[in-house]
């Protein structure tokens, strides 16, 4: 017979669920802390490091599911983040984030 190996932690639907659930509302808090278009994309940079900190060990140390979940939602958050940035300075022509 061959040896099975489990996973001791493995990716549920509800992890990812859970991850990026309080990912999100992690990103909303810190993001509503800018008062504009630079604060709010520093803001966001600042919490989605912070969240990829804890996304990092959660893979090591916890739920992977969980940290999945917070990668994909740091992600699109970072996107939205982004396009912001790009559209403000396509309209202004001058970069928002000095």
């Amino acid at each position: 017979m061959r040896p099975s190996y489990r996973e001791p932690y493995p990716i549920t639907g509800v992890g990812v669920a859970a991850g990026a659930l309080v990912a999100f509302a992690w990103l909303l808090l810190f993001g509503l802390l800018g008062g504009g278009v630079a604060g709010y994309a520093w803001w966001t940079l600042l919490a989605g490091g912070l969240a990829w900190v804890a996304a990092a060990v959660l893979v090591r140390h916890g739920d992977r599911g969980v940290a999945t979940g917070v990668a994909i939602v740091t992600a699109g958050g970072w996107s939205i983040a982004a396009a912001i940035v790009a559209m403000r300075w396509a309209q202004t022509g001058d970069w928002p984030l000095w």
